[in-house]
C-alpha cells in the first residue's frame, strides 16, 4: 500500500472570526489574513512535507480558493517547491479543478513541467472541484462535467502528443496549435487520478483506467470501489488495489488518548470546512438530480457521511468518536490505528492508496511531526501486508482522444 500524506495548509488563526462571520469561504474578507503569520505557517507546512520524504511517505497537495481553510491557491505551485526539496517521494496533485480553468493546455504544461522537475515523480489529479469554487472562478456551473471531460481529453492529448502541433476544435475549447514544451518524463502521461463520492464516478474512472479516490467519505467508499471493479470486469480487465484510494484523518500517539487528541484537532478542519454562505453551496446546474435529492434529504444537517449503523454524522458538531464510527478518522496507538485501517480495508474489498490527512485545525508543528514519524515507523510498514493476495491491475493502455 502506498501512503500519501497531505495537509490543507489552512490559515487557522482566522477560524474563530470565520465562524462568527458565518462563512469561511468566498465572502470572508482577506483582511482577516496576516501575511507575516501566513508566511510562517506556509514555511512550517513545507517543512512537514519535507519530513515525509525523509521517512518514506509520498505527498499529496490539493488546492482551494478564497478561503481560510486552505492557503494552497495552486497545487502545481506548491508541488514545484516540494519537488525541489524532496528526492524520492511520489508527488500527487489532487488536484486541478480543470472545468474551472479557462486554459486546459496551460494545465498540461504545468503538469509536464512538474514531472520533468521531479524526475518523473508526478501523479496527476484532474478533478471537478467543490461547488463553492464556482463563484471565485466566475465559471458556469451548468454542464460542468461536459467541460470537465473535454478539458480532460485535451490535457491528456497535449501530454501524450510528441509529433508536432495538433489542432483542437471542441465545444468549449479551441486551439490552432497545441505543442507543449517541455513534455513529461512519464509517457504517455503521468498517472491520472479522479475524485468522487458515487458509484457513477467509480464506473467513469474505470472506463478511463484512472485511479479513483474518495475523501473522508466513510460508507460511500465501498459502493464506489465495487462499481469501479465491476465496470473494469465488464470492459475485460481486472482492477487491482492500486487503482483505488481512500482519504482519512489519522492521529497516532504513544497512547490512545494522545492519538485521539491529535485526530480530534485534525478534525477541526472537517468541522470548519463546510462553513460557507448558503448561496455558494449548490450553484444551479452544478449537481446531478440524485445529488440534489440527497442534499434535500439532509438539508440543514451537514450530514456528508453515515456511521456504520446508517446514522447521519453532522460534521459541524461531530466528536472524534463520531468520526471514528463513520470510518473518516483512524486514531489511537500504532496498533489501534493499524487495526482500524485493516478492518475498513477488508470491508471495502481492498484499496491500495491511503491518503493520510495528518495535520489540520490547530495541531501544532511538534505534534504533526511526531504524528508523521510514528505513522511512518509503526503503521506504514504493516500496511504492506493488506493487499497480499489481491489481483494486480491488468488495465488497458490509456486512451487518448482524437479531439
Amino acid at each position: 500500500m502506498r501512503v500519501f500524506y497531505f495537509s490543507e495548509m489552512a490559515y487557522d488563526p482566522a477560524w474563530d472570526k470565520g465562524l462568527e462571520h458565518g462563512s469561511m469561504r468566498v465572502n470572508f474578507p482577506n483582511s482577516n489574513f496576516d501575511p507575516q503569520t501566513g508566511s510562517k505557517l506556509l514555511n512550517r507546512f513545507l517543512d512537514e512535507f519535507a519530513l515525509c520524504d525523509e521517512v518514506g511517505l509520498d505527498i499529496m497537495v490539493n488546492e482551494h480558493h478564497s478561503t481560510a481553510t486552505c492557503m494552497t491557491a495552486s497545487a502545481p505551485l506548491a508541488l514545484a517547491v516540494i519537488a525541489r526539496e524532496t528526492k524520492r517521494c511520489r508527488l500527487l496533485s489532487l488536484g486541478s479543478p480543470i472545468a474551472n480553468r479557462p486554459d486546459p493546455v496551460r494545465v498540461a504544461e504545468e503538469m509536464a513541467w512538474l514531472d520533468v522537475l521531479s524526475g518523473g515523480r508526478l501523479e496527476m489529479g484532474l478533478v471537478k472541484g467543490a461547488p463553492y469554487e464556482i463563484a471565485p472562478a466566475n465559471s458556469q456551473p451548468a454542464r460542468i462535467m461536459d467541460r470537465y471531460w473535454e478539458a480532460h481529453d485535451l490535457i491528456l492529448k497535449a501530454l501524450a502528443t510528441t509529433d508536432g502541433p495538433f489542432n483542437w476544435e471542441g465545444e468549449y475549447y479551441q486551439y490552432r496549435n497545441v505543442n507543449i514544451w517541455p513534455r513529461p518524463v512519464q509517457q504517455p502521461t503521468p498517472p491520472v487520478w479522479m475524485t468522487g463520492l458515487s458509484a457513477g464516478t467509480g464506473r467513469a474512472a474505470a472506463e478511463k483506467g484512472h485511479v479513483a479516490a474518495t475523501l473522508i467519505s466513510g460508507a460511500i467508499a465501498k459502493p464506489m470501489f465495487d462499481a469501479y471493479r465491476a465496470r473494469a470486469r465488464e470492459l475485460g480487465w481486472e482492477a487491482g488495489p492500486d487503482r483505488l484510494a481512500y482519504a482519512a484523518m489519522i492521529g497516532v500517539g504513544k497512547t490512545t488518548e494522545e492519538g485521539k487528541r491529535r485526530a480530534d484537532q485534525i478534525s477541526d478542519y472537517v468541522r470548519t470546512s463546510p462553513v460557507v454562505y448558503e448561496p455558494f453551496t449548490n450553484p444551479p446546474g452544478y449537481n446531478t438530480v440524485p445529488a440534489n435529492v440527497a442534499g434535500l434529504k439532509s438539508a440543514g444537517k451537514r450530514a456528508f457521511v453515515l456511521d456504520r449503523n446508517g446514522n447521519p454524522v453532522n460534521h459541524a458538531t461531530a466528536s472524534i468518536e463520531d468520526f471514528m464510527a463513520s470510518d473518516t478518522a483512524f486514531c489511537g496507538t500504532p496498533d489501534e490505528v493499524f487495526e482500524q485501517i485493516k478492518d475498513f480495508h477488508q470491508r471495502c474489498g481492498g484499496f491500495g492508496n491511503l491518503l493520510f490527512f495528518g495535520q489540520g485545525g490547530h495541531l501544532n508543528h511538534e505534534d504533526t511531526c511526531e504524528n508523521i514519524r510514528l505513522f511512518a515507523k509503526e503503521v506504514f510498514p504493516r500496511l504492506q501486508e493488506l493487499n497480499a493476495g489481491h489481483p494486480a491491475s491488468t488495465a488497458p493502455p490509456l486512451q487518448i482522444a482524437a479531439e
